[in-house]
């Protein structure tokens, strides 16, 4: 069993914590980053996560590449988050590549490469706060509570999130429609696509704004990447898609990896 961590929050967190403002009056104010201590602080984030588990054979740090093949789906996404990273970010983060195993996929935000590896590699836990991996079967430690998602749960979220949208990331979902609303809807009229097209038309908005929402939710899985091309295998859907207790994520076994 490994360990697959969502290192872009820690050490995003770790580094900010340990900056500096700098006031010399009139225009100039500089920000100083204590590269050491903020390197600590990961260390320490990650000696927890560790000791929360006690038995495991390693773990594998994820972090985001620079591009992100979604602004080609949505130019605007995540483009409301001007604030340039913390000074000892790409520092802390080199560092750690001499110390661990850390995956970066070109185009892929690191909640896809740790969904890939999951459904890859089945058997390993995903640590990550963010929501969106609860698309992904498989335990999950959220650094509240360990949850184990089944197929269906993590289909039907991605249903839910094509609906709600996530302001974080830039983009919205149906207007005046969140996440108890989406559930309720699907609750109604079963967790399908027919029922996101028809919700999204009902906001005078189209099947295609629906597709966008749903490739811009979507977590990739070892399916939804071409290893040869080396690019995301963009969701679409069977008009007739539903989720159903008989939903399950295989893992393709092609001699593909993720390195």
């Amino acid at each position: 069993m490994k360990l697959l961590i969502d290192c872009d929050y820690i050490v995003y967190k770790c580094c900010a914590a340990n900056e500096t403002e700098i006031d010399f009056g009139e225009d100039v104010i500089v920000v100083t980053s204590n590269y050491s201590e903020a390197m600590k602080s990961v260390k320490r984030d990650l000696e927890k996560i560790k000791q929360e588990f006690g038995d495991f054979d390693d773990i594998i740090l994820f972090f985001t590449s620079p591009d992100n093949f979604r602004k080609k789906i949505l130019p605007e996404y995540k483009g409301h988050r001007q604030r340039k990273k913390p000074c000892a970010f790409k520092r802390v983060i080199n560092a750690l590549k001499l110390e661990y195993k850390v995956i970066v996929k070109d185009t892929l935000e690191a909640d896809d490469t740790m969904g890939m590896y999951a459904t890859r590699y089945p058997g390993n836990i995903i640590v990550s706060p963010d929501k969106d991996m609860r698309q992904i079967p498989g335990d999950l430690y959220d650094f509240k509570e360990k949850v184990y998602i089944t197929p269906e749960e993590g289909a039907r979220w991605h249903l839910i999130q094509t609906l709600a949208g996530d302001n974080t990331d830039g983009y919205a979902g149906v207007p005046g429609i969140g996440i108890k609303k989406a559930t309720k809807i699907f609750e109604e009229k079963g967790y399908t696509w027919k029922a996101v097209v028809e919700t999204f038309e009902e906001k005078d908005m189209t099947e295609a704004d629906a597709l966008i929402n749903a490739r811009l939710a979507r977590i990739l899985t070892t399916d939804d990447y071409d290893y040869e091309k080396k690019e995301p295998i963009l969701w679409t859907p069977e008009a007739d898609y539903r989720v159903d207790s008989g939903t399950e994520v295989e893992a393709q076994t092609d001699g593909a990896s993720i390195k």
